[in-house]
């Protein structure tokens, strides 16, 4: 007897995403059978892209990343899902994988690398590289988890996983100011989920943890073959642990950090 083919939702969270939207749109067409938009009220074109195309566009206030993404998945349509990123897109090898994948749906979620574009350079190292993530499942062995802003999938226990080849494209940061001013804005989340979670900080950590991320990605990671632009993401990943823990000791001492 045939196996009927799978059907799979795409869902992806969006606000302010003019610039990335139909890109990632476009990556989906030809893959999967429904794309969700989850859209926390942009106020720039990303709603009047996303109509162009035959997408459910849906508006839900946003309470985080990892609320928003288990949002998405309720919303789809079918028990397979692949969650993406506004600012990500299939490659065509990747593209092929999941076409194949959709006749034999054998794991109970897929991951794959994910290659991140900076200031239109490919990053093949610095720790971002090959940056795996699990973002095809089946919605109800898994859900989105971790910690803000930093979300994962989280399969359950003994749910089984499979690699597919390929790579998701993520087309990160235009510019640097964009890295800092992100990484500003992430720190801030980031310590805040920490604190809440009981960790603290000391001068020793503000200290010492920036020099051993630098240390860490450039040295180990090999930051130093991707030339200038590993020497800016390894300062600035080590800007990001700085920020992170010196944030998390004002919330010590009772100081706002909004």
């Amino acid at each position: 007897m045939d196996i009927p083919m799978v059907k799979i939702s795409a869902a992806i969270i969006t606000f302010n995403e003019e610039k990335n939207i139909e890109r990632c749109i476009k990556s989906l067409i030809d893959v999967v059978d429904e794309i969700v938009v989850v859209d926390s009220f942009s106020t720039d074109r990303t709603e009047e892209i996303c109509k162009k195309y035959d997408v459910t566009f849906i508006q839900n206030p946003f309470a985080g990343h990892i609320q928003q993404k288990n949002f998405a998945l309720e919303k789809a349509t079918y028990d397979h899902v692949l969650s993406l990123d506004a600012d990500e897109a299939l490659d065509e090898t990747l593209k092929g994988e999941i076409l194949k994948v959709k006749d034999n749906f054998t794991a109970d979620g897929y991951y794959f690398n994910r290659l991140t574009n900076y200031v239109d350079h490919w990053v093949k190292n610095c720790g971002w590289y090959p940056d795996r993530k699990l973002r095809l499942l089946n919605k109800n062995l898994g859900k989105w988890g971790g910690v803000n802003p930093h979300d994962l999938i989280i399969m359950n226990e003994g749910s089984t996983t499979q690699y597919l080849r390929g790579d998701l494209l993520h087309y990160s940061y235009d510019s640097i100011t964009d890295h800092v001013n992100q990484t500003n804005k992430f720190t801030t989340i980031a310590a805040k989920a920490a604190y809440s979670q009981g960790k603290r900080s000391s001068a020793f950590k503000i200290v010492s943890r920036p020099i051993l991320k630098f240390l860490k990605d450039y040295f180990l990671k090999k930051g130093f073959l991707d030339g200038q632009y590993g020497l800016i993401i390894c300062s600035i990943n080590a800007l990001y642990a700085l920020l992170k823990y010196s944030k998390i000791k004002e919330l010590q001492d009772g100081k706002s950090i909004d």
